[in-house]
């Protein structure tokens, strides 16, 4: 094993797309595939998902992170998560970040900071998250979207990894929290 940092690799063969196909669209996502020629020459089709960028919001308040209770009725599940939206048009990660913690748990933030962006499920979606921390808060009126139906939780910092792992877990609340952590932000 080495000490020596990963170094980003660069591509020594581009996959050419013989034919791309958006096979539906659903107004949130469009889905489809790209047929490539593999290194091998074989043609494949790849099957994708496209959807918006999104931002999770890791809410600091002195001493305890912002969640929020939602039903998520695609795993017809209640979950614990941190706030997290849909990034809009225009929209930086630290921007949206503030609106959505606004909007779903009504603080407004004194600062909001990107902490990491990355792309999510690169087998399937072509998606990219980005989270970000806010402090410094202060209550304002909740702004709720017509289909968010949540309550405001807060926890403990020292528990809030434990209560994030606790079935239904949520990747966005584990991969905020951690990276909020690994900052020194919590």
């Amino acid at each position: 094993m080495t000490d020596d940092p990963v170094e980003p690799r660069e591509s020594t063969h581009e996959w050419p797309v013989s034919e791309r196909a958006a096979e539906y669209e659903t107004g949130w996502y469009t889905g489809g595939y790209d047929r490539v020629v593999q290194p091998d020459g074989s043609e494949k089709n790849y099957y994708w998902a496209e959807l918006p960028d999104a931002v999770v919001v890791v809410a600091r308040t002195e001493d305890s992170l912002v969640l929020v209770d939602q039903y998520r009725p695609t795993i017809r599940e209640r979950c614990l998560e941190l706030p997290a939206g849909i990034v809009e048009d225009g929209e930086s990660y630290a921007t949206a970040g503030a609106r959505e913690l606004r909007e779903e748990a009504g603080f407004d933030a004194a600062g909001v900071s990107l902490v990491e962006k990355f792309w999510c499920s690169t087998g399937v979606l072509k998606h990219r998250r980005g989270i970000v921390f806010a402090e410094g808060l202060e209550p304002v009126e909740r702004e709720l979207d017509d289909n968010e139906f949540l309550s405001v939780r807060t926890v403990p910092i020292e528990d809030a990894l434990d209560v994030a792992r606790r079935e239904p877990a949520n990747d966005a609340t584990i991969e905020g929290i951690l990276l909020a952590r690994e900052e020194g932000l919590l």
